[in-house]
């Protein structure tokens, strides 16, 4: 008697390569990730162009001269005093705007204890800078 052996072909799958595919992939995206967002700090840059908008109906000028004298639209107020003052010119603001005009001199603390009292009394600052001449 003679026994035939049976062959079948079944189909299959090679999965060797699959690892390596799935790791190239995994790679691709996590550098495409970081290069869309490579700033792990959020920050608010600051941004300038050559026209103008209105920032509200008329903002509020606070002058820091270098001798750190405070004055809120050209009256001087001494620094303690600087937060009610605030607080009073843009009670009848509805979105209160402060233009920070300082010395160049002035030390970036100072600029640090004027927008920080801003931000506690939820006012916009905007600093006003000299376009340089080149």
């Amino acid at each position: 008697m003679k026994l035939k052996r049976q062959r079948r072909f079944e189909a299959e799958i090679s999965t060797a390569s699959l690892n390596d595919i799935m790791f190239f992939l995994l790679l691709f995206f996590l550098i495409i990730s970081t290069l869309g967002n490579p700033n792990v700090i959020k920050l608010l840059l600051p941004k300038s162009s050559k026209s103008s908008h209105d920032v509200s109906k008329q903002p509020i000028s606070l002058t820091i001269t270098k001798d750190k004298v405070y004055y809120i639209n050209s009256t001087p107020v001494p620094f303690p005093q600087l937060e009610e003052r605030l607080i009073a010119a843009t009670a009848k603001m509805e979105e209160p705007t402060v233009v920070l005009r300082a010395e160049s001199s002035l030390t970036v603390q100072d600029l640090v204890d004027a927008m920080s009292l801003g931000a506690k009394l939820k006012i916009r600052m905007v600093l006003a800078t000299e376009l340089n001449k080149q």
